[in-house]
């Protein structure tokens, strides 16, 4: 039996082919396209490292990420700072270099910024509660003004508070130049706070406290203790300033530290109780005794109206401040069971 064959005439098949070739020529012209967008967007990317400070992870500074912060990173860091805080709180009152309740006026005197309230809910014999919970309020409200709230790129006071006003006045405009330009700023910070710095953060922070505490050069002294912390809180700061956005850069934002004042009615969406306080599971009013770890606020540039005016920063809670009640402390009035 003859093998039959499929057989097209010579101008259909030289049809066909002539399709092929420009079929193919286009997929080569669509590949190379693709190849060239990507060459683009890899040099977009590499320009925006660069602009950011963390194209090159060998020249890195300590304390700025070439990653992004996220959440994990801030509760990690913060129980750390958070542990040196208490500590250094607990070594005051088991080692006190006078009468506790000496101390404990001397943290209200910082506290209140020398104006404490008259008369003073502070009037029997001082607790090591009661002091230590001022002593880490003290530390938490230097720590939140000295070195998350202002900028520390310079061993200079004054040059790192017009740093920070430069920064607020960018962010006003243009939250993602300023998100730029704060992170290319920390990129050639100073490696670490140094010991003229932590001594003007205490004498502003802390005036009687440091007072009390005894000069760093006194064989003994307390107030030297408190430099590792000052720069535990630097370098928390360096991480939530220096650092990428964790949303891909599609939100720009930065972090500020809070610290409820003594004697604020209890918000749960801004405080955290660090002790079971019977009464404010009762529905019972109760008051901030006292911040032992300050909060954590991202702040997000408001969405423009139409007619052109910004809308005021967004604050969004991500980390409670950590408070102890007043009931806690024993300053309200006995009652049963008041806290725990």
């Amino acid at each position: 039996m003859a093998q039959q064959f499929d057989v097209v005439p010579g101008e259909q098949y030289r049809y066909a082919l002539t399709n092929f070739r420009i079929a193919h020529e286009k997929v080569e012209e669509q590949r190379g396209q693709l190849q060239e967008q990507e060459k683009q967007v890899a040099l977009l990317r590499a320009r925006i490292a660069l602009l950011e400070g963390t194209n090159d992870p060998k020249i890195a500074k300590p304390g700025v990420s070439a990653d992004s912060v996220d959440d994990f990173s801030i509760r990690n860091s913060a129980s750390q700072l958070e542990r040196l805080i208490n500590g250094w709180a607990a070594s005051v009152v088991n080692h006190p270099p006078a009468d506790l309740t000496e101390i404990r006026q001397a943290a209200l005197l910082d506290v209140y910024d020398g104006y404490p309230p008259e008369p003073s809910p502070y009037l029997a014999q001082a607790t090591a509660i009661q002091t230590m919970s001022l002593l880490r309020h003290g530390m938490s409200k230097t720590i939140s003004e000295g070195t998350i709230n202002c900028l520390i790129v310079t061993d200079s006071p004054e040059a790192n508070i017009q740093l920070t006003r430069i920064h607020e006045h960018i962010f006003s405009r243009d939250a993602t130049v300023a998100a730029v330009w704060r992170r290319q700023t920390f990129s050639a910070a100073v490696d670490s706070c140094s010991a003229d710095m932590s001594r003007f953060f205490l004498s502003e922070g802390m005036p009687a406290l440091t007072n009390i505490l005894g000069p760093e050069d006194k064989e003994g002294s307390l107030i030297s203790t408190a430099f590792p912390i000052l720069q535990a809180g630097y370098e928390f700061s360096r991480m939530l300033h220096g650092s990428p956005s964790s949303s891909g850069g599609t939100i720009d934002a930065f972090y500020r530290a809070f610290v409820p004042e003594l004697g604020n009615m209890l918000h749960p969406q801004q405080v955290e109780l660090v002790k079971r306080c019977q009464k404010t599971e009762r529905g019972e009013p109760d008051r901030v005794g006292a911040t032992v770890f300050p909060g954590l606020v991202k702040v997000t540039r408001g969405v423009s109206s139409p007619n052109g005016e910004a809308s005021p920063h967004v604050q969004t809670v991500v980390r409670r401040a950590q408070v102890i009640c007043e009931c806690a402390l024993g300053l309200c009035t006995p009652g049963p069971q008041n806290g725990a």
